[in-house]
C-alpha cells in the first residue's frame, strides 16, 4: 500500500490549494478514503471522508463550506479543494484509506501573510 500526498505550500490567508493523494497497492474504488491533518503540537484530526462510491461525504465542522473532498476511481486519487484558507488550517495533511493502516508521507500547508 503506496499514498503519495502533494499540492501543499505556503499561501497567503483567504487563498486556495488543491491536494492530491495517488493511491497504489490495493483496490482504491473499494475503500472509503480519509483526509487527516496535524498541527506542530496537536493530535491528528480527521478533516474529511468520502466512502468508495463518493456518495457519502463528511467534513469536520470548522472546515464545512471552504473544503472539499472528491475522488477519481479511475485514476486512484482522492483530492482536498481547500478554499478561504486560514492560519488554523496550517498543517501537515494526510490522506488515509479506511481499513488500511499505511499512511503516506503527508504534504505541508501553511497559511501565512
Amino acid at each position: 500500500v503506496q499514498l503519495v500526498e502533494s499540492g501543499g505550500g505556503l499561501v497567503q490567508p483567504g487563498g486556495s490549494l488543491r491536494l492530491s493523494c495517488a493511491a497504489s497497492g490495493f483496490t482504491f474504488r473499494a475503500y472509503a478514503m480519509r483526509w487527516y491533518r496535524q498541527a506542530p503540537g496537536k493530535e491528528r484530526e480527521l478533516v474529511a471522508s468520502i466512502s468508495s462510491g463518493s456518495h457519502i461525504i463528511d467534513y469536520e465542522d470548522s472546515v464545512k463550506g471552504r473544503f472539499a473532498i472528491s475522488r477519481d476511481n479511475g485514476k486512484n486519487t482522492v483530492y482536498l479543494q481547500m478554499n478561504s484558507l486560514k492560519p488554523e488550517d496550517t498543517a501537515v495533511y494526510y490522506c488515509h484509506a479506511l481499513g488500511m493502516g499505511s499512511w503516506g508521507q503527508g504534504t505541508q500547508v501553511t497559511v501565512s501573510s
